[in-house]
């Protein structure tokens, strides 16, 4: 292959470094890649599968920058697929299928600055994406896009591995992010996070959260955070709650001081039930004297209702 030689049904610019490789039935990357490559954009092929060394022409390492493989239905990225590729900056994933992330998708890539997965990851290959984002090889990495995954939760074990200084989550099924995620925040202060269009669950699980979110200016968008459950606050800004939403020792308290009222019945309760017991004797013979003195009583009633209705008795009063 000569230095001028261009993949075939791909475009390529020497003056810009480019190669362009838009639609078409192919199912691999092209294998003949020119070595000035610097930016190469692979969009709208049928490549189910990056397989090892998929960049690699001859094993001969290229100089290329910016990788860009959208929209190609990728659904599987096997270990060492970026091989070759050292001096990678820029690496896009977004609008593909991944069912399969090997721990070693990633490895070799010691000079990426941002990766981009946005609209990319299939729920069943969340746990492997974790996997994969813990490498060393990431260690300078600012940027990480994970629009619209589906995500509910921070998909990163640590943040200190890495250089990052935006981590993107729009869009995606975060419901809360707990206490362990908060402080790792707290210690990265150039990092920006990004989380908006999540459904924030707005209950006391969210209350390291809600401080952060107070008191730091780590979250761009946070004015557009908004709570989706429970009832009462759905559609209300996160950061406009007030703090006693969010409080955990006072939804505690209020359901001791419940279970306290409870126990206090139930043992008034048993002290009455005891009272009763204990006066058992009293009690039935107060209700006999209660029953005499109530038929004492009809007993007259009805005497005096015979003298009444019996007129030969009304003649004699007369």
């Amino acid at each position: 292959m000569t230095d001028d030689a261009c993949p075939s049904s791909c475009i390529c610019a020497r003056e810009s470094g480019t190669v362009t490789c838009r639609d078409g039935d192919e199912t691999e990357v092209p294998g003949n890649i020119p070595e000035w490559t610097s930016t190469m954009i692979l969009k709208g092929r049928n490549i189910s599968t990056l397989q090892r060394g998929a960049f690699m022409t001859n094993d001969t390492e290229l100089e290329m920058m910016t990788l860009s493989l959208s929209y190609n239905g990728i659904q599987a990225i096997e270990p060492y697929a970026f091989l070759g590729l050292p001096r990678l900056h820029l690496l896009d994933l977004s609008h593909n299928r991944l069912e399969s992330i090997s721990a070693r998708a990633f490895h070799g890539l010691t000079e990426l600055r941002s990766l981009y997965l946005n609209y990319s990851i299939m729920p069943q290959a969340t746990a492997q994406l974790i996997s994969a984002l813990s490498t060393q090889s990431l260690r300078n990495l600012h940027r990480l896009e994970l629009t619209g995954n589906r995500l509910t939760s921070i998909p990163l074990i640590r943040l200190d591995i890495y250089n990052l200084h935006a981590l993107v989550l729009i869009n995606n099924s975060i419901e809360t992010i707990g206490r362990e995620n908060v402080t790792n925040l707290y210690q990265q202060r150039r990092l920006r996070v990004y989380l908006s269009l999540n459904p924030f669950r707005c209950n006391c699980d969210l209350e390291a959260f809600y401080y952060w979110l107070k008191n730091s200016s780590q979250c761009p968008d946070a004015g557009r955070l908004l709570c989706s459950e429970p009832e009462a606050k759905r559609g209300s800004p996160v950061d406009k709650l007030r703090g006693e939403d969010v409080d955990c020792m006072n939804e505690n308290l209020e359901a001791v001081s419940y279970v306290f009222l409870g126990i206090v019945l139930a043992l008034i309760g048993v002290v009455f039930l005891m009272v009763l017991y204990l006066n058992r004797g009293g009690i039935k013979r107060w209700l006999n004297n209660i029953r005499e003195a109530c038929r004492d009583q009809m007993e007259v009633y009805h005497y005096r209702y015979e003298q009444d209705s019996d007129p030969r008795l009304a003649n004699v009063a007369v």
